[in-house]
């Protein structure tokens, strides 16, 4: 095989100039799907800061997890706190870093809120979210990484977190659904939409170089990457 780059192919993520990359990339996705797998990947080959959903314990997580209907409001106000703070944070830092990479967007939050909550538990969340003084930063890229749901449940019980062991498929199922319905409307930013059932960009380098090279052909609108088109 010729190892020689063709005329026509993109750049290798490693020829890019600091003028051609994106400055801020979010990868999203639903529970168990990889994004935090690769957005730390991404940050070390890229030599990025990053913007990672913190290690900090959500003291409501596990009852959540329990029992749904269980600290429900309690989780989500924690974590949109947490997300709007770190988001803050950043932002009186160093936004003039090459490149920055987060695992979540802030709009995620109000998803999962969706989800989650009944309906006058929501309107109080909604009423708080509106009432932050808050203006969140654009990305240059986002990157939504798609998974069915046995997959989501088969990484989620492989990575052994006790206090993600009792989520159900009802769960992911209507939570998937919910990320389905944002990204089809979502146009804020170029939107990459990964088919990432078979991808393996922890472990398989030419998967990892492959998604790259997809991504910052990225520049407007939205587009698809499904390496294995009989893949569902």
């Amino acid at each position: 095989m010729n190892s020689k780059t063709s005329p026509d192919a993109p750049p290798r993520p490693s020829e890019l100039s600091e003028r051609d990359s994106p400055r801020y990339i979010v990868i999203e996705g639903p529970i168990g799907v990889g994004k935090t797998t690769l957005a730390q990947r991404l940050a070390l080959s890229l030599h990025c800061e990053k913007l990672f959903e913190l290690d900090e314990p959500n003291p409501f997580l596990e009852r959540f997890y329990a029992n749904e209907h269980n600290s429900a409001l309690p989780t989500q106000l924690f974590f949109l706190f947490q997300r709007v703070n770190q988001i803050s944070q950043l932002q009186q830092r160093d936004m003039f870093a090459p490149t920055h990479v987060s695992d979540f967007l802030i709009q995620k939050d109000r998803l999962f809120a969706q989800v989650t909550l009944d309906n006058e538990a929501f309107k109080l969340y909604e009423k708080i979210y509106q009432h932050l003084d808050f203006e969140p930063p654009k990305p240059d890229l986002v990157v939504y990484l798609q998974a069915p749901v046995d997959v989501l449940l088969e990484r989620i019980r492989a990575r052994g977190s006790s206090s993600e062991q009792t989520i159900d498929a009802d769960y992911l199922n209507r939570l998937t659904d919910a990320y389905a319905n944002f990204f089809h409307f979502y146009d804020e930013a170029p939107l990459l939409i990964v088919n990432a059932t078979d991808i393996d960009w922890a472990n398989n380098e030419s998967d990892y170089q492959h998604l790259l090279e997809r991504m910052f052909q990225v520049k407007t609108g939205r587009h698809y990457y499904n390496p294995h088109p009989s893949i569902l």
